[in-house]
């Protein structure tokens, strides 16, 4: 069972200029991602890939981070 199937996610589709944006929001966390594919990719296809990159973004949100620290100057954002 994959992440995405226990938890309520809302999916948001918006066409532009030949482009379709897909926008994918965890309920729970108030995560959110978007992804532009093309007006031709069919509706699953771009849910596929929205609901892929929020469980990719909600694992790496809960994933400690490990290994060296960056010691460049400047602000991470």
């Amino acid at each position: 069972m994959r992440s995405h199937d226990a938890r309520e996610v809302l999916l948001e589709y918006v066409e532009m200029n030949g482009s379709v944006r897909a926008c994918a929001i965890d309920v729970a966390t108030g995560t959110e991602i978007c992804i532009v594919g093309p007006a031709s990719a069919g509706e699953a296809e771009l849910r596929r890939n929205a609901l892929a990159r929020l469980d990719y973004v909600l694992r790496q949100k809960s994933e400690p981070r490990t290994g060296p620290l960056d010691r460049r100057p400047g602000l991470l954002v």
